[in-house]
């Protein structure tokens, strides 16, 4: 079979290359997965360029998440059929042929297309599973920043659905109006002075417990501004690769508690993940949640798909297919 590969860590057009491999036999627990589309996230090129948060061990096969057809059972997987059209959690799925923990996957109808089943994890669920671990209660309120991003758009849909008040921040005023439109209209833009007031105004002055913070550096300080005493700051991404900037009397005489949230190991016993899994998927089947691939290229030009994933302003992610 084909696979991506890579025997260093660096630029990820400039050290990944096709290789011919045996295909893999699934252990207990697994299923072989036939890979039909896996989509290209930054974690994914942040881990190839040994940046992100492990490094694995050389030579490695890229990819976190597929969607695919199951090929073979391993020992003991009760919950999937061979045949079966399956999306989520994988390893080394820009291959052919993959592997996969069966209690991570679940089957996909046909009314789900292969763009939006390819991305069910990575986003959709990891907006779900934070949702799921925050303690918060239906009423009370939430604040993100990069409101406008693709997770902090999730974040609000789900937040609302499960009654939770979600304010978002941006950076820029004509985002208020862009994020107005998809209706979210809990934004407030940071730009500019008296920005907490427009906050206060917002929630009616009600305490704010949980701040969503991806940008990193003076993003942190702009989300302790807003926050109640005793509310949970979550590091969740860190779109400006700086440290967080936060102060000691934050933590000293107000009770913030600051912890990080990682997709790739959440708090979330793996057969939770399948029921969350399970949610988006229903969600996709009915039509509420749709996401886009821009373009897909075979494996053998991987090259071309990991250096198109870095051009700006795409309208969808760049994936690999089978």
């Amino acid at each position: 079979m084909k696979r991506a590969v890579y025997t260093q860590f660096g630029q990820p057009d400039a050290v990944l290359s096709m290789q011919e491999s045996v295909r893999p036999e699934p252990g207990p627990g697994e299923i072989l997965v036939r890979m039909v589309l896996s989509p290209v996230h930054n974690h994914d090129l942040m881990t190839i360029a040994g940046q992100y948060g492990y490094k694995p061990a050389l030579p490695a096969v890229p990819g976190t998440e597929a969607v695919g057809v199951v090929e073979m059972l391993g020992e003991g997987v009760a919950n999937l059929q061979v045949g079966q059209r399956v999306a989520g959690s994988a390893q080394n799925s820009w291959a052919e042929y993959y592997l996969a923990d069966a209690r991570r996957l679940v089957p996909v109808p046909e009314s789900v297309d292969d763009a939006t089943a390819c991305q069910l994890v990575s986003m959709p669920l990891s907006a779900k599973m934070l949702l799921d671990t925050l303690g918060v209660e239906a009423g009370q309120w939430i604040a993100l920043n990069a409101a406008n991003g693709a997770v902090g758009k999730l974040v609000a849909q789900y937040g609302a659905a499960l009654g939770i008040n979600v304010l978002g921040l941006v950076r820029r005023p004509e985002a208020v109006e862009e994020m107005a439109a998809l209706g979210f209209d809990t934004v407030v833009a940071t730009e500019g002075e008296a920005w907490q007031e427009k906050v206060r105004a917002i929630t009616g002055g009600a305490p704010i417990v949980r701040g969503i913070e991806s940008l990193g550096g003076k993003g942190a300080a702009q989300l302790l501004s807003i926050l109640s005493d005793g509310a949970e700051l979550i590091s969740f991404g860190a779109m400006t690769a700086r440290p967080l900037e936060i102060s000691a009397a934050d933590l000293l005489f107000r009770g913030i508690t600051v912890k990080g949230f990682w997709g790739a190991n959440p708090p979330v016993k793996p057969e939770r993940i399948g029921q969350l899994l399970g949610e988006l998927v229903a969600d996709a089947a009915s039509g509420k949640l749709k996401m886009a691939i821009e373009a897909s290229y075979p494996i053998d030009a991987i090259a071309q798909a990991v250096a198109a994933s870095g051009v700006p302003g795409r309208k969808g992610k760049i994936a690999i297919h089978g």
